[in-house]
């Protein structure tokens, strides 16, 4: 059992980091798609374009990170707030 875990284990991160793009991937990608959409390379609606699937991808990014807030950082903890310190209530 223990190394059915084991290796169900290194099996999962291998994948995982096997999913990973670089920047340059990145890149290309969003070039190929801005260049799908009709423009061109080098004029100012192909730099929106590149500029604007950025701003998706962070946007994303941000929206994944606050639903899953409470599993990245834990609950939110409130200090120097009304409770209970040193023997006496605060309010």
């Amino acid at each position: 059992m223990r190394i059915a875990a084991s290796i169900l284990s290194l099996l999962t991160i291998t994948l995982v980091l096997s999913s990973c793009q670089t920047a340059e991937e990145i890149r290309a990608a969003d070039e190929a798609r801005c260049g799908g959409y009709g423009f061109r390379r080098g004029s100012e609606n192909f730099a929106n374009c590149l500029m604007n699937q950025d701003l998706s991808r962070r946007a994303d990014q941000r929206a994944f990170m606050e639903s899953n807030d409470d599993f990245f950082w834990g609950p939110t903890i409130v200090v120097g707030g009304p409770g209970y310190h040193r023997g006496h209530w605060r309010r």
